[in-house]
């Protein structure tokens, strides 16, 4: 197989500095919302960059489910790789990719916990399926089979078979608080447009053209 074949040109809309809101917030919703009308599966998915004790970085796709000025929201099991990690280093990245735009965003930034309560009032919005699923697996641990997380599925419908099912308590959310944003429009002959937002020593933002 020739990988070296496998390329496109990138035909994406020039990106100038005229096009940039002042803040990075609001320009990552105008491109999120232009996602959402575009792409058809998973736009809020993005890839969670950690870090571990050891040094070693680890990444994997992660769903966005809201975000503010306050910063980028997602759920996970407490117990998971990923929030040891955070909880060890709460310094992460975040990438968004949306092929079909030819549009990148990195964020980076520090995640810490959401609140007991606003991580319960998400998960009640769940389907049961996915509820229930939360209770079940025991993320990022060794399991010998599937059959014995079938068991523990069968064991967990039974449990909540009647009524609500509870928020487990090692479940939950992490906001991440951002420092920097880079957007990255695809273009012609790999010669990018790429657009940094940078806090200065006051706190304000600072654009600044970087090289594709």
């Amino acid at each position: 197989m020739n990988i070296f074949a496998l390329r496109r040109e990138y035909e994406g809309r020039a990106l100038g500095r005229a096009d940039l809101h002042p803040d990075p917030l609001v320009q990552f919703e105008r491109w999120f919302a232009e996602a959402c009308r575009h792409i058809e599966l998973d736009p809020n998915a993005m890839a969670l960059a950690t870090v571990g004790p050891d040094g070693r970085p680890a990444c994997r796709m992660v769903l966005l489910k809201s975000f503010d000025a306050n910063g980028f929201v997602f759920f996970t099991n407490l117990e998971s790789r990923k929030a040891r990690e955070m909880t060890q280093n709460p310094n992460v990245a975040l990438l968004f990719c949306w092929l079909p735009l030819s549009r990148q965003v990195t964020i980076e930034g520090r995640a810490e916990r959401v609140s007991t309560a606003e991580a319960a009032a998400y998960f009640m919005t769940r389907p049961r399926g996915s509820q229930l699923g939360a209770w079940v697996s025991q993320q990022s641990s060794v399991i010998s089979s599937r059959a014995l997380l079938m068991a523990k599925w069968e064991e967990m419908k039974r449990r909540f078979a009647d009524g609500q099912i509870p928020l487990p308590s090692f479940w939950g959310g992490y906001r991440v608080h951002p420092a920097q944003f880079e957007f990255w429009q695809g273009r012609e002959n790999r010669l990018h447009d790429r657009f940094r937002y940078r806090r200065d020593e006051a706190g304000a933002w600072v654009i600044e053209r970087l090289q594709p």
